[in-house]
């Protein structure tokens, strides 16, 4: 039980349903499926284990050592179907309302991560009405076991007292070294090229369609030619897709998939620029494809117009007239930023981002900033090579130091709030689950993360 409130958040918070849903194909052609855990009537599919640890890692993709095992995950799970079923027992209520509006909020996420309405539902297979109703009961259960588990540990609190006993408890040369740390959010606008440059690019993207077509030449010599994309001189434009993988730009997926073996696609924009697709070879939900991207070229005259515009709004930022998640979420060409309002996460998941996770340009920048303050407009390239603008916020800076209760008071005090939650949420689960008929597969038996919950269950046989 070590990690009840760590695979709790993760579980509720973390890992979206719906990859686990467009995943479940690829699981079943590696493995069969079968239950693996159940606590009351609530079973647990190995499937369900296998696409929790895969959406951990597309959702944090530096997590390293912090991606959870098979026997953590499973933990997990068991813990969330006894909160359910206690909620349940106890009459614990959620509104439709709140289901409701947990529901348009996931689907204002998957279509921000999608691009549009449209593609999400072909992509998916159905209707937004059908995702919803699909992910109604989970959602349901997610949020119960979410309000029977404020209701056990929702009124512990720590005093600083508690703080200082934890933190004194810590040998000293266990305590972690901190680098340079910086929290900070981003407004990112990646100007527009004119109508007139865009219509140049489409028609030379047309160009190169009509000389495979007509011309008989070779598109894998002209995307190593003419393409635009970074990857293009390790793979000549080629991409082994599947049509569940969500690390592709949805739009380039949809025009992919709708190809057949040797056809070209018309000119079609993602959120890169635009490009034009060869289907190689295509088997069921695989495909081998090659592409040609082509980004529209920013001139100075749209740097400055979008330098221009950011200069405005660090005026009202600086004036208080207007926060800086206001300006993300009315500026930002980065639809995912207007979720967070700009915050830039770090490699753990938390708000603190080390040197290494900086640029060079934020660096020199950040150097020279202090907490609260808002940097001047700011050109760069970004990673596909697009010109872009950003004005940085500075929230809190600290220089490298030993972990102290000064500097790193709240992380302290979290860490000790959640253990103490820990030893409540513990106790709590002894008194309960010796109630609920609880099993587990076999093939989990060695997991030492399951040992209380081994006291009280039966095996279930291959």
């Amino acid at each position: 039980m070590k990690k009840i409130l760590f695979l709790a958040m993760l579980l509720w918070a973390g890992i979206s349903a719906f990859g686990q849903a467009q995943n479940k194909t690829q699981v079943k052609k590696v493995l069969a499926d079968k239950i693996v855990g159940q606590v009351g009537d609530r079973i647990i599919l190995r499937s369900d284990v296998l696409n929790a640890i895969l959406d951990f890692k597309r959702n944090y993709p530096d997590a390293g050592d912090a991606v959870p095992t098979e026997c953590e995950v499973l933990e997990g799970q068991l813990i969330k179907k006894a909160l359910v079923l206690q909620a349940e027992k106890d009459s614990l209520k959620i509104s439709e309302e709140d289901v409701e509006a947990e529901l348009d909020f996931r689907i204002r996420q998957f279509i921000a991560a999608y691009g549009s309405k449209e593609i999400l539902e072909e992509i998916s297979g159905k209707t937004v009405y059908q995702i919803k109703d699909y992910f109604r009961i989970p959602i349901r259960e997610d949020k119960l076991g979410e309000e029977m588990r404020k209701t056990v540990v929702g009124n512990v609190r720590i005093t600083p007292n508690e703080v200082k006993e934890y933190f004194n408890k810590i040998p000293k040369d266990s305590l972690p070294f901190y680098e340079m740390e910086v929290e900070m959010s981003q407004l990112v606008i990646h100007p527009k090229a004119t109508r007139d440059v865009e219509e140049y690019v489409i028609q030379q993207l047309n160009d190169y369609r009509r000389q495979v077509e007509v011309l008989g030449k070779s598109f894998e010599q002209l995307a190593k030619l003419h393409s635009e994309d970074p990857g293009v001189r390790e793979n000549n434009g080629y991409y082994a897709l599947n049509r569940n993988e969500r690390n592709f730009d949805p739009a380039f997926m949809a025009a992919a998939f709708r190809l057949k073996d040797g056809q070209i696609s018309p000119v079609f924009k993602s959120k890169f620029g635009y490009h034009i697709i060869q289907m190689i070879s295509r088997n069921g939900d695989d495909a081998g494809v090659r592409h040609i991207l082509k980004i529209p070229p920013i001139t100075d005259e749209e740097m400055k117009a979008t330098t221009k515009l950011l200069d405005s709004v660090r005026n009202m930022l600086m004036a208080g007239t207007m926060t800086f998640g206001e300006a993300v979420n009315k500026y930002s060409t980065d639809e995912k930023a207007k979720f967070t309002g700009g915050s830039l996460a770090g490699r753990d998941g938390s708000n603190y981002l080390t040197i290494d996770q900086l640029t060079r340009e934020q660096i020199q920048i950040l150097e020279k900033m202090k907490p609260g303050e808002f940097s001047k407009p700011i050109a760069f390239t970004d990673e596909m090579g697009k010109k872009a603008v950003q004005i940085i916020h500075l929230k809190r800076k600290t220089e490298p130091h030993r972990e102290n209760l000064a500097d790193d008071y709240n992380r302290i005090s979290q860490r000790a709030l959640e253990e103490k939650r820990q030893a409540v949420l513990e106790k709590w689960f002894k008194e309960k689950v010796p109630n609920y008929y609880v099993a587990i597969d076999e093939d989990y038996i060695s997991c030492e993360d399951l040992a209380m919950w081994r006291k009280f269950a039966r095996n279930i046989g291959n």
